[in-house]
């Protein structure tokens, strides 16, 4: 199991980070200031560091000039509202391996997590199934028995966060908040939508419908 660090000083970002990484099947860690990041990072205990900029102390530029000279070959995503084209160059420059600008979506950042994670050896599955439903992480297309078909982005993203979850139901907010990510309208009945479009390619029987709870992905 994957040891991911989350450096990020605001509260409702690290726990939207960390209770999606949690769910993916990683293991977070969040510290909110600079120095316990850099601490943290060089500490051999962690595989990927997701690293916000404006941390306080020490901030994310410094962090990572520091862990870099220190020969420190962790993985770093760059997770920041400074979205310029000199941030994003200085960063990249610096040694980060991704820099992602907020506000941000779960599904880009889990993908991007991933990608790094296998760059460094990670020998995570590309192929998730569950009954007869198949779903290529690479070529982003879905199979059903013999029928293979493509999805979009966020159908993608949805079957995913249910094939990761296979049989546990999932209410509409954990799935507003893994494939909307945190600036989801909790009010929104986009889940019910993209639901109704994944039940036209996959058959209505495969996501169940529990009411007042959510759905729910089977095999039966």
């Amino acid at each position: 199991m994957n040891r991911i660090l989350i450096a990020e000083d605001e509260p409702r970002i690290s726990d939207f980070i960390r209770k999606g990484l949690r769910s993916n099947g990683f293991t977070p860690t969040v510290v909110t200031d600079g120095v316990s990041a850099l601490d943290h990072a060089m500490s051999g205990e962690f595989d990927l560091l997701i690293l916000d900029i404006g941390l306080p102390m020490l901030d994310g530029f410094a962090v990572l000039e520091r862990l870099r000279g220190s020969a420190s070959s962790l993985p770093v995503i760059i997770l920041t509202a400074r979205d310029s084209v000199t941030d994003t160059v200085a960063g990249l420059e610096g040694g980060a391996d991704d820099y992602m600008a907020k506000p941000f979506r779960f599904e880009e950042l889990l993908a991007r997590v991933r990608l790094r994670l296998r760059d460094v050896g990670s020998q995570e599955a590309t192929v998730l199934t569950h009954g007869p439903v198949s779903l290529d992480l690479r070529t982003r297309r879905v199979r059903v028995g013999e029928k293979v078909m493509d999805l979009s982005a966020r159908e993608f993203a949805l079957l995913e966060v249910f094939l990761r979850n296979p049989e546990q139901v999932l209410s509409r907010e954990q799935l507003l908040s893994h494939v909307w990510g945190y600036d989801f309208d909790p009010g929104s009945n986009v889940v019910d939508v993209y639901v109704r479009y994944l039940r036209r390619k996959l058959g209505a029987e495969r996501i169940e419908t529990l009411r007042g709870m959510g759905y729910r992905l089977t095999a039966r």
